[in-house]
């Protein structure tokens, strides 16, 4: 099956083709949020309709997204998006099957078909950025609770003091443990280093290396906690982030003092299929319509 791929970002809408397992063509278009919501939309089934011989379409998309209906419930980042259903428009302009989730939710299901999470059945994903994200997969499906946004792990509650009842998200674990977080107290210092890139490319300075030290501790002590929470087998890291080897050891150390002994079988390891796990788990939900949004394990193959 031939399936178009499509991620849907605040500044980029990246696209590319899936098939037989295999990600093809990957490009990037930008998302030119100022045109509004339909015009991006019409640029994503432009996308789709250069590629001859498709036959599904999965879009991974930013925002909060309702993934029986297709319909976007809350999108900060593209103008006019919150209330539109993306997968009916698309579907009527493309004539295709379309499946649309959410972007963490569709990495979650690209490292569970294909990347670091193939082999289990109950995982975290916790995605870190501009702010944290993440994803539940219980029994090889994705938990997606009562309103169907479970895994919003930025959400938890890790420095009480700090939240203030009239500013929403005040004392949260993303305002302390997203990538947003380490370059907010690194540039307070050094206003020069504005990425995480930058911050680690100075890591054997031993001032920047206390604030990254610092906001490692943070990251482990919410994955602590949804290690105590879910006892998962496996927690994936997503974000451009976790591929700094650094992150990943001083999380092993901080951590192990913390985890009670029963729950330290649970392993710790970053995204495998990097920026390209929306892609690739939108179009692995894309090839499963009709049968289920999250098949058992056995209808995996693409």
């Amino acid at each position: 099956m031939k399936i178009s791929c499509i991620d849907i970002g605040g500044t980029y809408i990246k696209s590319g083709v899936l098939e037989d397992g295999v990600l093809t063509g990957v490009e990037e278009t930008p998302t030119d949020g100022g045109g509004g919501a339909r015009a991006m939309l019409s640029r994503v089934a432009q996308l789709v309709r250069q590629t001859p011989g498709v036959e599904r379409v999965g879009v991974s998309t930013a925002g909060e997204v309702d993934a029986r209906t297709g319909v976007i419930r809350l999108s900060d980042n593209i103008p006019g998006y919150t209330g539109l259903n993306p997968r009916q428009i698309l579907e009527g302009e493309l004539g295709l099957p379309v499946a649309v989730e959410n972007d963490v939710n569709a990495a979650a299901a690209g490292e569970f078909a294909f990347g670091a999470a193939r082999d289990e059945q109950d995982f975290l994903m916790v995605s870190y950025g501009t702010g944290v994200g993440g994803a539940v997969y219980i029994g090889g499906r994705l938990y997606r609770g009562r309103a169907g946004s479970a895994g919003e792990f930025g959400g938890l509650v890790t420095h009480p003091e700090a939240v203030d009842p009239a500013r929403q998200g005040t004392g949260s674990y993303e305002r302390y443990a997203s990538t947003s977080a380490l370059v907010a107290r690194v540039t307070a210092l050094y206003p020069a280093l504005t990425t995480g890139r930058d911050i680690f490319a100075h890591l054997n300075d031993p001032t920047i290396k206390k604030e990254v030290d610092a906001w490692i501790r943070e990251v482990a002590c919410g994955i602590i906690s949804l290690i105590h929470a879910f006892d998962p087998a496996l927690v994936v890291l997503g974000g451009g982030i976790m591929g700094e080897p650094y992150i990943l050891s001083q999380l092993e150390r901080m951590a192990a003092p913390m985890v009670k002994p029963s729950f330290r079988g649970c392993r710790v390891v970053p995204a495998a299929l990097g920026n390209n796990a929306g892609l690739m788990g939108a179009g692995y939900l894309a090839a499963n319509i009709g049968s289920g949004w999250h098949p058992p394990r056995s209808g995996r193959t693409v």
